[in-house]
């Protein structure tokens, strides 16, 4: 079977490509949907529209970053949709969205100018929660460095930690990533209690030998 083929058997996934691809793309091409989408600190403590913590993960800045997100969403969503099922996609997904949303919340409330948008949040509690379904499966750094899921997963919270809590590497939403990624991992933590244990097993049989 294609990759085509599965995606069209995978309603939800394909249903969160064509929302996050078309509202993109209007928000693009028409400021005013941008401005009233977008995770905005100022309209949220003002007016309380609080529905920001959703829809700015359905708008993107530009081409190359509404692809590189839905290329995850893509590559990550069938596997979650029929391996796990619609219901806990779906949790994993937008519980991850709102844990990013909480955390940049934390961060920037005092800040009336910040602005952020994209699907990263909840894409990577996607990614954090299949490190620990699948902790030897082979993820890659910007699609060059391969390594494990959970030592990419490390370096991923690690690096975003930092990059928050400093001020580094400007112009990303590190905690949104941080607070998506972790939120990914208390689900998977809630839903499936045993998961933990089961992954630090397959660790620790993937690497014998190395240490």
């Amino acid at each position: 079977m294609s990759d085509i083929e599965v995606l069209l058997q995978s309603p939800v996934t394909l249903a969160l490509l064509l929302v996050n691809i078309s509202l993109s793309v209007v928000a693009l091409g028409n400021p005013d949907v941008m401005d009233k989408l977008d995770f905005h600190v100022a309209r949220m403590r003002h007016r309380n529209e609080w529905y920001r913590w959703v829809t700015s993960g359905f708008v993107h800045t530009g081409p190359i970053h509404l692809f590189l997100n839905m290329f995850a969403v893509y590559t990550a969503g069938p596997a979650f949709e029929h391996g796990l099922g619609v219901l806990p996609f779906l949790v994993i997904y937008f519980g991850s969205l709102l844990g990013s949303s909480a955390l940049m919340w934390l961060e920037h409330f005092r800040d009336l100018n910040y602005r952020a948008v994209g699907a990263s949040g909840a894409i990577s509690g996607l990614m954090l929660a299949i490190a620990m379904f699948a902790p030897m499966s082979q993820f890659s750094f910007l699609f060059m460095f391969p390594m494990p899921a959970f030592v990419f997963s490390i370096c991923y919270i690690l690096i975003s930690a930092w990059a928050s809590s400093s001020g580094s590497l400007p112009g990303i939403a590190h905690a949104g990533h941080l607070g998506g990624a972790l939120a990914g991992i208390a689900i998977v933590c809630i839903w499936w209690p045993y998961i933990p244990q089961q992954m630090i097993n397959e660790i620790v049989a993937g690497t014998r030998g190395f240490f």
